[in-house]
Order: structure tokens, then sequence, then C-alpha cells
């Protein structure tokens, strides 16, 4: 970490975290290095679909909201240790078909220079709930 940059603590997660909740695009992109990277949850790949570089990660971060408008990640668990971190959340919202999604997950993170450089998703597989009739 170079010596002009903070270190990434619990309480920048927190932040970040709060930054999906707002859908703010903008703050979210502060947190990440140019060269970020972002690994999907799902995708044909074993990591998942892979984001590389500001405007591609930006591109699939707003993907997230064009799919569930109204997603939030709740109960923000936070962890830091040097160069590596996770946040465990539960991920709702509401499909495109009107079920009603509701699944726990986990960011596993890798930092430098003060910023996330990988952000790295796992999420159950659950079935959404049927909307209402």
């Amino acid at each position: 970490m170079s010596a002009s940059s903070s270190p990434v603590t619990t309480a920048t997660l927190a932040a970040f975290s709060g930054a999906w909740n707002q859908h703010d695009i903008d703050a979210l992109m502060r947190f990440m290095t140019p060269d970020c990277i972002f690994q999907t949850a799902a995708g044909p790949h074993a990591c998942g679909t892979r984001h590389v570089g500001t405007e591609a990660v930006r591109k699939a971060f707003a993907a997230a909201w064009q799919a569930v408008p109204d997603a939030q990640w709740e109960v923000g668990r936070h962890f830091v240790q040097g160069d590596f971190g996770t946040s465990q959340w539960t991920f709702t919202g509401t499909a495109a078909d009107g079920s009603r999604i509701e699944t726990d997950g986990i960011d596993v993170f890798t930092f430098r220079d003060g910023k996330i450089h990988l952000k790295n998703v796992f999420r159950k597989v659950r079935p959404n709930v049927p909307a209402a009739k």
C-alpha cells in the first residue's frame, strides 16, 4: 500500500455497501482501482463472469440495478485484514416477473493502494418467492 493511501477498513466497506444500496454508481467507482476487477456470482466460467477495468466494471455494477431496480444488500457484516476483506449480506429485491428475491451472499475483496482492486461475489442459489396474486 502506498504511503499516501489510507488502508481500507470495515468503515470503508460499510460505505461501499451503502453506495450499493443508494444505487450510486459514481460513489461505487471512487472505491475501485483504475484496473479493478469484478467477478460475478453467475456466468459461463468458474469465476462467474469477469469484468476488468473501470468502464467494464461500471457497466456490470449498473446492470444489477437494471435487472433488480429495488435491489438492496442488507445486514452487512464486514471484515478487513491487511489487503484482504469480506462483506456478508442478504440480497433482496423484486425480479422482472414480480417474484421476490432474498438470498445470502459474500463479497471477497483484495485491496491495493487504499482501494478495492477485486470484488469477487458468491451468493446462495435459492428459488425466488412467487409474486403475490
